[in-house]
């Protein structure tokens, strides 16, 4: 049950760090966005859209490298702890 939880818990920080930077530059463009329209009273939602799009594509396209070494690593780390999973150690 040890190794179930360790993988477990691996894989929530992995899937945090995959997540939160992503979402943070949508957070962030989106906000700049959001002040610019205000100034400017342009209401148009595919104004908002589009940068936070390319925004994340970008960041994706940046760290994706680093992503699937994360990915790649975990699931190395649940193939070898398999046996213990299986057999409950």
């Amino acid at each position: 049950m040890e190794a179930f939880d360790g993988l477990l818990r691996e894989s929530l920080v992995v899937a945090a760090v995959l997540c939160v930077p992503v979402l943070l530059i949508a957070t962030a463009v989106g906000t700049i966005i959001a002040v610019l329209q205000a100034a400017t009273q342009v209401q148009e939602q595919t104004l908002s859209l589009l940068p936070k799009l390319l925004a994340v594509g970008f960041s994706i396209a940046i760290f994706g490298a680093f992503g699937m070494r994360l990915c790649a690593g975990l699931f190395t780390d649940a193939l070898r702890q398999l046996p213990g999973i299986v057999h409950g150690l």
